[in-house]
């Protein structure tokens, strides 16, 4: 069943992908329609149909947590071999730990592959990776984020600007539009497609590092999601990326600033069944009547 899902999933983002063409919005937040949402942002796309299913302050240049890892991975796969092995230093555990943020458990001294630290970097929301890979592959941070930037603009993410490649608090921003163009770009990747969907990821123990368990902070694969990430700080709220098939139509969609940790995924299944319900309705037919204004999203 799920190798289906993936199938379908491929097909449609790589169909989303060679057409920008302008989506419609079904509805909104503001038009009465559709679902209640807590969330501050939100946002759904039928990649299928090449349609916006629900939007909510969309265009807002908010803090995205960690969601920002997914650009993080995006660069490194576009920098780096799967079997390159990277040495954990001193100040990637301290950059973790100091910060109060979410690590994979690394300690200095031990030898990963890039593939590896992919999954740390994405299950467990590694801080401790995310370091890692920025000064192997920037080389330094700085030149990383400079990397991340750039592979923005070649995005066409117009709203979005990273200051760091693990999503502490900073003064980098995205919207929810941009995190699913993102996200769609990112699952177009089969080795970021295949971390992102992995329930657990165990890394046994060998002469050059310890043995890890990493499980995935995503509960949605649960309800048949095939990723991405989530993410969470004060200044954020609960975010989160997604996408799934439904009913044999693609989905992509992004929750931010949400309350809690259980909302996010709450909202998350709440905007997949309104949209499936709708579409199975045959709802949405001349919704372009009432499009939010200047909604519409550009596939990568």
């Amino acid at each position: 069943m799920r190798n289906g899902v993936l199938i379908a999933l491929a097909a449609a983002l790589v169909t989303a992908g060679t057409a920008a063409a302008p989506a419609r919005a079904t509805t909104d937040a503001a038009s009465g329609r559709g679902p209640s949402v807590t969330a501050r942002e939100a946002y759904l796309v039928d990649t299928t149909e090449g349609t916006v299913q629900f939007a909510k302050r969309e265009t807002r240049r908010v803090p995205v947590a960690s969601l920002t890892k997914v650009m993080t991975a995006y660069v490194v796969r576009r920098q780096a071999r799967l079997d390159d092995v990277v040495t954990i230093t001193k100040a990637d555990v301290r950059h973790a730990l100091s910060g109060g943020a979410t690590t994979a458990g690394l300690r200095a001294g031990e030898r990963l592959t890039v593939r590896d630290l992919l999954y740390g970097l994405m299950l467990p929301s590694g801080a401790d990776a995310a370091h890692a890979l920025a000064e192997r592959y920037g080389p330094g941070t700085a030149k990383f984020v400079a990397k991340m930037n750039d592979a923005a603009r070649g995005l066409g993410l117009r709203d979005t600007r990273y200051a760091n490649p693990d999503g502490l608090p900073s003064k980098g921003y995205s919207t929810a539009r941009d995190q699913a163009a993102l996200t769609m770009a990112a699952l177009r990747d089969p080795v970021i497609a295949a971390v992102a969907r992995t329930p657990t990821r165990v890394v046994r123990k060998s002469a050059l590092h310890r043995g890890h368990v990493w499980r995935n902070t995503n509960d949605l694969l649960d309800d048949g999601a095939v990723g991405l990430k989530t993410g969470f700080t004060n200044q954020a709220g609960y975010c989160l990326s997604f996408a799934a098939v439904r009913d044999g139509r693609t989905y992509v969609g992004v929750v931010l600033g949400e309350r809690s940790d259980k909302a996010r995924f709450a909202t998350a299944r709440k905007l997949l069944d309104w949209a499936t319900e709708g579409a199975t309705a045959g709802a949405g037919e001349g919704a372009g009547e009432e499009a939010v204004a200047g909604a519409g999203v550009t596939l990568p």
